[in-house]
Parts: C-alpha cells; sequence; structure tokens
C-alpha cells in the first residue's frame, strides 16, 4: 500500500526562526513554539494566526497541549515554564525551574500536561522526571519526583493519553515509563543506540512510539502481561530515513504514524503492517509532526501539520481528502 500526501498550505506568518514544536489541537487550532521566543495560535483551514504572544528573549523547546485544546504549556531554553489559557489568552501561571531554591528542581528541558489536568512533568539535566503544580495558586511546585536511576538528560517526556504514565527518553537512548499512581519506575527501553529525540503514545495509552538520532523510529508494547511483568517491549523497528529523527505521532485511530527528520522528509508509516507508506519531501529540517486528532473522511487518510528550521508551519492532507 502507498499513500500521498499533499502539502495543503503554509502558515501566513511564519516564525523568523526554527519551529521548535507544532500540535493540532481538538479544537481544530495549530499551536507552534519557535527559537524565535514567539508562541502562535493558528487557524487551521486559513493558515492565519488567531492569537500569538509577545516573544520570549530566549526560544521556546518544549510544548503540550491539554485535549480540549484550550491550555498550552511551553518551555524555554533556559526553565521558564508557562501555561497559557487559550481562551481568554491570558497566563494561568508561570515558574522559573532555573531558579535556585531548596527545592532541589532543575530547569526544566521538555514539558507534559497531565491530560486530567492538575499537575505537569517535566525532564532535564538529571534524567529524572519531575511533577509539578498546575494550578494557578501553586504553579510549578513540586509535587513527586521520579527516578530514572541514571544521570543522563532528559529529551522528552510525554504523558500516556489515559493519564496514568508519563514516558520519559534520555541523550543516552533509554526510555523510561513511570506509573504515577505509584510513582515507580515501570518499565526500561534500551532500544536505541542514540539519544530519543521524540515520543508519541497511541491514544489507547498501548502503543509507545519513539524516534531517535540513530535514524530508527521503535513501536513499544507497554502492555503489562497477567503475570504483571512488562509485555512485549520493542514490537517494531521502522527504519528508512537517512538521518536523525526528530519527531514522531500516532494518528488518531492507531493505523498511521508520522516522523520527521533532519534527511528533510516526513514519512508515514503503516503501523500494522510495520512499513513506510509515504515519503512527503520538504525544503528544511523537519523538527515537528502534528496529526488532526479527528477521525478522518471516509475514504481519506487525515492530515497532519509540520514545523522545522526554515520556520515555516505547514499542513498536509491525504490525496484522498476534501
Amino acid at each position: 500500500m502507498s499513500l500521498a500526501f499533499l502539502h495543503a498550505h503554509d502558515g501566513a506568518e511564519p516564525h523568523s526562526d526554527a519551529v521548535w514544536a507544532v500540535s493540532w489541537t481538538d479544537a481544530d487550532t495549530v499551536l507552534s513554539i519557535s527559537a524565535d521566543g514567539a508562541i502562535k495560535q493558528w487557524d487551521s483551514v486559513s493558515g492565519q494566526v488567531s492569537r500569538t504572544r509577545a516573544p520570549h528573549t530566549l526560544g521556546l523547546v518544549s510544548l503540550s497541549v491539554d485535549p480540549a485544546g484550550k491550555l498550552a504549556l511551553y518551555n524555554t531554553l533556559e526553565g521558564l515554564t508557562c501555561l497559557w489559557d487559550l481562551d481568554s489568552g491570558e497566563l494561568r501561571g508561570s515558574f522559573e525551574s532555573y531558579a535556585r531554591s531548596g527545592d532541589s528542581t532543575e530547569p526544566s528541558w521538555s514539558v507534559s500536561l497531565n491530560p486530567k489536568g492538575g499537575t505537569y512533568a517535566s525532564t532535564g539535566g538529571s534524567g529524572n522526571v519531575t511533577i509539578h503544580s498546575a494550578e494557578a495558586g501553586s504553579f510549578g511546585e513540586r509535587r513527586a519526583t521520579l527516578t530514572s536511576g541514571r544521570s543522563k538528560f532528559g529529551m522528552c517526556c510525554k504523558h500516556s493519553p489515559d493519564g496514568t504514565r508519563v514516558a520519559m527518553s534520555s541523550e543516552a537512548g533509554q526510555i523510561y515509563v513511570f506509573d504515577l499512581a505509584s510513582s515507580s519506575l515501570q518499565t526500561t527501553y534500551s532500544s536505541h543506540a542514540m539519544a530519543v529525540r521524540s515520543l508519541a503514545w497511541s491514544a489507547d495509552s498501548n502503543l509507545l512510539l519513539s524516534a531517535s538520532e540513530d535514524k530508527r523510529l521503535i513501536l513499544h508494547d507497554v502492555r503489562a502481561s497477567p503475570s504483571g511483568k512488562p509485555g512485549s517491549g520493542a514490537v517494531a523497528t521502522l527504519s528508512g530515513h537517512s538521518s536523525w529523527v526528530l519527531s514522531t505521532d500516532i494518528s488518531l485511530d492507531g493505523r498511521l504514524a508520522v516522523s520527521g527528520s533532519a534527511d528533510k522528509t516526513m514519512k508515514v508509516w503503516d503501523l500494522g503492517a510495520r512499513a513506510a507508506v509515504s515519503t512527503v519531501q520538504d525544503t528544511a529540517e523537519v523538527w515537528s509532526v502534528s496529526w488532526r486528532p479527528k477521525p478522518p473522511a471516509h475514504g481519506s487518510a487525515g492530515a497532519f501539520v509540520s514545523g522545522g528550521e526554515d520556520g515555516l508551519v505547514r499542513w498536509w492532507r491525504s490525496a484522498g481528502a476534501g
């Protein structure tokens, strides 16, 4: 099987530096963050900017949006974490994770909102995951520390959609899955030989896809067997990119994944067949990809959005989509 994905349109007002992350929300808007310090909300139909904030001095490096598309959590290069209310346009909270305090926190690099609300996770230099309050009155306060046992830089952290787990990937290639109810390390995967830049969960929280500098994506099954032991672990390796894989996402129905790479391509993968079904050529390194979180029209494979080193936010649609 092969699928064709067509360039639909570009965002009308490009970022002036690389796009670090994009997220297509349930509200059918897209959010983007950039090394230019700006966060933008886009209308997906017109490609026009509908909201933005005054740029930060330093670039923005991590983005997480709540399931309803109403709150955006983002983090700056030095570790200033902010929660933006997309309805009102106001900041709900900000936290200087780099400020020295008796709380033994560290500068956050990657952040993830708990889809159940109330807390967010962060990771950074220590290779641990910190759980913080996401409530307005106590935003940023540490609630728990989840220890990986390895002091390798945390590249990415991501909550499972059901809010029961958080996964973290390291510069050394390990992936750690923590159970939030017990604050314990549930599983460690050593599937990759180099840094894991991006993680994506399936909508049912059973599968975890990792994207690495070793040019591969690996699909993991995180379900526990009846014996209580971790499940089948790495169940598929997706190879085909010729450089670092920088971002990945899984479609809502769990059938397809998309990946963005430093080789200036995006690939769409059929997870059941464990094979690439489309390669989309872009003009620059692709730093972030995000599926439209809605069921595609009949006969269509859906749509996704991308961002990369050229500062452009780009929409792509299946050739079968209207």
